[in-house]
């Protein structure tokens, strides 16, 4: 089964997100192993789009969206806390006389 939406093809999670951003989720959370250089092409051009009036409402919508996502899937923040390991103690070297 294909999915579309307004017309375009979304086949993945990601694509999804794309389409309802209106903007590629890199844009805004980068790529792995980015330059200095790329992320500041990347935070630049994020700044262009949010001073574009047409997306101003950006981010009310972001949080909505982020909003909508930890209402309907809680158990993302489900934390249990991991039992530390117990410490070793150094062991102790008699001094030799």
């Amino acid at each position: 089964m294909l999915n579309y939406v307004c017309g375009h093809r979304a086949d993945t999670p990601q694509d999804f997100a794309e389409l309802a951003l209106g903007t590629p989720p890199e844009l805004w959370l980068g790529v792995d192993r980015e330059s200095d250089e790329e992320r500041a092409a990347r935070l630049d051009a994020a700044r262009d789009i949010l001073a574009d009036p047409e997306y101003r409402s950006l981010p009310d919508e972001l949080i909505r969206l982020a909003a909508r996502v930890v209402e309907e899937h809680p158990d993302l923040f489900n934390v249990v806390p991991l039992a530390r390991p117990a410490r070793r103690r150094a062991a102790r070297r008699g001094v030799a006389a």
